[in-house]
């Protein structure tokens, strides 16, 4: 009898290698096109298409990694996994020594005309190398020793990345390794006391003001203060000044309420947003892209948009579900943790519902290491399921 994949019929054999997953691929490139569609649609409110083009050329570019890890057979990143962790570390380094600082953030390396974030490669990296090093030791996951240098592997990039600083981006590695080690079979004895460890931390965060202090920049802790309406700027003896500065930081994500609550139920229409034309909210193209949907094609297009994510993640967990081999598994499980929680992150952070934290939403901001990541990851998917035996739709 024979089974489905994306559409092709195909033979029972277990031998026989899963298909080309053309589901997956089609989910993406709606996502992409949904995301230059805003992009372009930011720019001609501004009367600047200068991040569309840009964004082109960058999705463009991104065809080399995504055809290159569609072709490379997977585990030769088992066997290149050291060299893959090294790089990491050296690309790390490299941007504490001659990045270039935006923002006050050191994250870029200036590579000519472009700029490359590692710690936006650094999430893929980890996924390969930690799931490399669960894979090389399945007979001894149970042990304390193989879990604390699990631990030691994770916490290099992540110390070099919360230097730069970027605690966004530090979080998703360690929700990453959180999801390759469960993957990998690490026994709740020591999952739980780790997690409860990061929630006492979280929890004392929010409440401690000297801990938040020690542990956040200044204007992350201003950020944070903010949306739990905790801090000085939101204490009835603030200053003027204070007031001001916590104006500021609301603005811009009062200015994204205002702008989905224009686009209603149906939008405005496409290229007809108003916030978008009066530039009211800072950053569109990028953190705050799902805006421009959210105004101009309303409660429906945003839920068209989020049934795609969901059609797409639902794709990669099939593959995480039905992969027998352990290293694919945690590849993909690696690999679906990121994108899922930036997802969850962005859109929670643009409706309000998180503080303003700085993570990109797949395949829609602007960005070209994001969006290297992205297609890289969609390429080294769809590979990893032809490895495995075929599954129902």
């Amino acid at each position: 009898m024979a089974t489905i994949t994306g559409g092709t019929e195909i033979g029972q054999s277990s031998k026989q290698k899963g298909q080309f997953d053309g589901w997956l691929l089609t989910g993406a490139a709606v996502l992409l096109v949904v995301g230059l569609m805003s992009i372009y649609s930011e720019g001609y409110g501004r009367g600047n298409l200068s991040f569309f083009r840009q964004q082109v050329m960058f999705a463009m570019i991104g065809l080399v990694p995504f055809s290159f890890l569609i072709v490379v057979p997977p585990k030769i990143w088992m066997k290149l996994s050291s060299a893959i962790y090294v790089l990491n570390l050296l690309l790390l380094g490299a941007v504490l020594a001659v990045g270039k600082n935006i923002n006050g953030s050191e994250r870029w390396l200036q590579l000519g005309p472009m700029q490359f974030q590692p710690s936006e490669a650094a999430k893929l990296f980890l996924v390969l190398s930690l799931a490399s090093f669960f894979a090389m030791r399945q007979a001894h996951v149970k042990k304390f020793s193989t879990v604390a240098l699990s631990l030691v592997h994770l916490a290099i990039p992540m110390a070099l990345i919360v230097k730069q600083p970027h605690y966004g981006a530090a979080g998703i590695l360690a929700i990453a390794w959180f999801t390759i080690a469960l993957l990998a079979g690490v026994p709740g004895k020591f999952l739980i006391p780790i997690v409860a460890s990061v929630a006492l931390m979280g929890f004392l965060v929010v409440k401690v003001p000297a801990v938040r202090s020690v542990l956040l920049q200044g204007y992350q802790e201003n950020r944070l203060g903010v949306f739990t309406g905790r801090g000085e700027l939101n204490a009835p003896e603030a200053t003027r000044e204070q007031k001001e500065k916590r104006k500021a930081l609301e603005y811009q994500q009062k200015q994204s309420a205002i702008a989905f609550g224009l686009g209603g139920v149906s939008g405005k229409g496409y290229l007809k947003g108003e916030q978008k034309e009066s530039h009211f909210i800072p950053f569109q193209y990028n953190d705050f892209v799902f805006t421009v949907p959210g105004e101009e094609a309303g409660l429906i297009g945003c839920t068209l948009i989020l049934a795609v994510f969901s059609f797409f993640f639902y794709r990669i967990w099939l593959i995480v579900l039905y992969a027998v081999d352990p290293f694919y598994r945690m590849v993909a499980g690696g690999l679906f943790a990121v994108l899922v929680v930036h997802t969850f992150v962005n859109i929670g952070m643009v409706v309000s519902m998180l503080p303003v934290i700085g993570l990109w939403l797949p395949f829609l901001s602007y960005g070209g290491t994001a969006l290297w990541l992205c297609m890289a990851s969609v390429g080294l998917l769809i590979n990893i399921r032809r490895q495995e035996a075929p599954i129902l739709f």
